[in-house]
């Protein structure tokens, strides 16, 4: 049998006499599965676009940011928080010679 023939009413008597029923219910079931055969799968649903801004990364057109503003400072400053750094880490126990340290400024003798 195929999908596209239509029994007439004589066909669905004459297959439901034969064999207690059983011709008309494998029909029917033939019936069925040819029609999910022919059922058209669900649409996919198109993945969401991408959002405008990707974590991580600059906007197109753009740059980041310049140096931090901490970064224009002069040399002489850097060196000194360089030299106040290494006093306090690899000589604790001296005073510190930085320049900046007020503990470590000259007292006045009166």
């Amino acid at each position: 049998m195929t999908a596209d023939w239509e029994p007439d009413v004589d066909d669905i008597k004459a297959m439901r006499a034969e064999a207690g029923g059983a011709d008309l219910r494998a029909f029917m079931r033939q019936q069925i599965a040819s029609g999910k055969a022919r059922r058209t799968p669900p649409a996919k649903p198109k993945p969401a676009p991408p959002p405008g801004h990707r974590p991580g990364a600059w906007p197109k057109g753009t740059s980041p940011p310049g140096p931090p503003p901490e970064w224009s400072w002069p040399a002489a400053l850097w060196d000194q928080a360089v030299r106040h750094y290494r006093n306090t880490k690899h000589l604790p126990d001296r005073p510190c010679d930085c320049g900046n340290c007020p503990d470590n400024e000259p007292e006045e003798t009166p």
